[in-house]
């Protein structure tokens, strides 16, 4: 087949890619994580033109943190943050990937993602980034620097604004490259926030969810195929319950009609559904080390519609988890 004729597949790697829960946040640690994720994801290449996605949250909160320490200078904005660690993961992810595909050409693309200056998500801060922090540091953090923090499991972390994603600005050059044959590394931390005004883009003090725009970019795309890989293997219905039981196959009103944790896995669930309510396409969630399996649909928890159901792809925005009203 020729490269346009190949299918397209995008893979959001959640952040257990980069870095496990409890790791140090150096490179070190970085690279093997991303080593045994390019590893996994290398088996796909030769079926799909692939585009991979990724998470940012410990990165960029700990640049904010580094560029804290110096002074002399006003802290960088989490725009420009979220421009640097797309360049460092990416980096570390080609590196991983051309080990893996010895040939290939593999590309990494910062990425702007438009968001709306009138999100309300503005003023309710809630995507966590940075390390996590015990309750009573994150509390001595938060009166200091005049931080929002959430719950984060057992621990705590800084929160800040996630606006919905509206349109991916590289969508067109992303296409280019896939129809060249290229690996495309973007949208990471589900790219840089900006916001148009009068035809310019200005970067946005914010995060955007990860999967919300890699379901976007997806569906931009075309793609055949939206794998949302996470470190666990499959979504749970009745998470944390006697009841409690892996999902295998659903459609995406039923996944919809459960309830899931609103800062990790309900994000996925919302991206998914999303990408097959609109395109018709199949959209998967599961561990990275069965991202084959995943692909072939033989594992985690495919999303797909009901046979005889039909796609409603229309001009809407993109919707997310309700936010908070006044």
């Amino acid at each position: 087949m020729t490269a346009p004729d190949r299918p397209i597949a995008v893979l959001a790697l959640g952040g257990n890619a980069l870095l496990q829960r409890g790791d140090p946040m150096d490179v070190d640690h970085q690279r093997t994580n991303i080593g045994a994720a390019a590893t996994a994801i290398a088996a796909l290449a030769a079926e799909y033109r692939l585009v991979i996605t990724h998470g940012n949250g410990p990165q960029v909160g700990l640049l904010a943190l580094q560029a804290e320490a110096y002074s002399d200078v006003d802290p960088y904005p989490l725009d420009v943050l979220g421009a640097e660690s797309e360049g460092m993961i990416g980096y570390l992810l080609e590196q991983a990937l051309r080990r893996e595909l010895p040939g290939k050409e593999i590309a990494t693309l910062l990425t702007q993602t438009i968001v709306d200056r009138e999100d309300p998500a503005f003023g309710y801060p809630s995507k966590p980034i940075g390390p996590i922090y015990s309750r009573d540091t994150a509390a001595a953090l938060a009166d200091e620097r005049g931080w929002s923090i959430a719950p984060d499991g057992e621990a705590f972390r800084r929160v800040v604004p996630s606006p919905l994603p509206g349109r991916i600005v590289e969508t067109d050059t992303i296409r280019l490259l896939l129809n060249a044959e290229v690996v495309v590394i973007c949208t990471g931390g589900g790219g840089i926030p900006v916001v148009e005004i009068c035809g310019a883009l200005r970067g946005v003090e914010a995060v955007v969810d990860k999967d919300l725009a890699s379901a976007l970019l997806a569906e931009e795309l075309d793609a055949d195929l939206l794998l949302l890989l996470t470190d666990v293997p499959a979504v749970v219905s009745d998470w944390g319950t006697p009841t409690a039981k892996p999902i295998a196959k659903i459609a995406p009103d039923d996944l919809r009609a459960e309830t899931f944790a609103t800062g990790s896995m309900q994000p996925k669930v919302d991206a998914a559904c999303r990408f097959v309510e609109r395109t018709g396409r199949r959209a998967a969630i599961g561990a990275l080390t069965a991202v084959a399996e995943l692909a072939r649909g033989e594992a985690g928890t495919q999303i797909a519609l009901r046979p005889g159901s039909r796609p409603t792809r229309t001009s809407t925005p993109v919707t997310g988890t309700a936010r908070p009203t006044r």
